[in-house]
């Protein structure tokens, strides 16, 4: 994280022994420790707060285009379905129109009769 080496510890290590002696050395070291502990929770709390409000950004976005496409799409279903029942009451009044009301009761044509077959006697022979 910090790129130090063994060295660069050790010098430092050895520049807090003379500085803070040897009695206070692990406790300053604890106390050291703990305030790390500390700033790394708190970075990390912070990385989650700026994620979670980027995401959160980001799918208000989405929801506003969402409700925008919605929109516009309204008035285009209204229209859609204004055509459709136009188009069903055209087809029902032309339906309406091409049936005959006047149909001719009598019709002068003849009936045309099909010629029957001889019937088969019980010998199976025609006669």
């Amino acid at each position: 994280m910090f790129d130090i080496g063994f060295w660069e510890m050790l010098i430092v290590g050895v520049v807090a022994l003379i500085v803070v002696g040897p009695k206070d050395l692990p406790r300053m070291f604890r106390t050291v420790g703990n305030y790390m502990g500390k700033a790394r929770h708190m970075a990390r709390q912070f990385q989650r707060t700026m994620d979670d409000a980027a995401r959160e950004a980001d799918l208000q976005e989405v929801r506003d285009a969402a409700s925008m496409v919605k929109k516009a799409a309204d008035p285009l279903k209204s229209a859609t379905n204004a055509a459709q029942d136009y188009a069903k009451s055209f087809a029902d009044d032309v339906a309406k129109s091409a049936t005959p009301t006047d149909a001719p009761a009598n019709t002068t044509e003849p009936a045309v009769q099909t010629p029957s077959k001889p019937a088969a006697s019980a010998d199976g022979a025609q006669s």
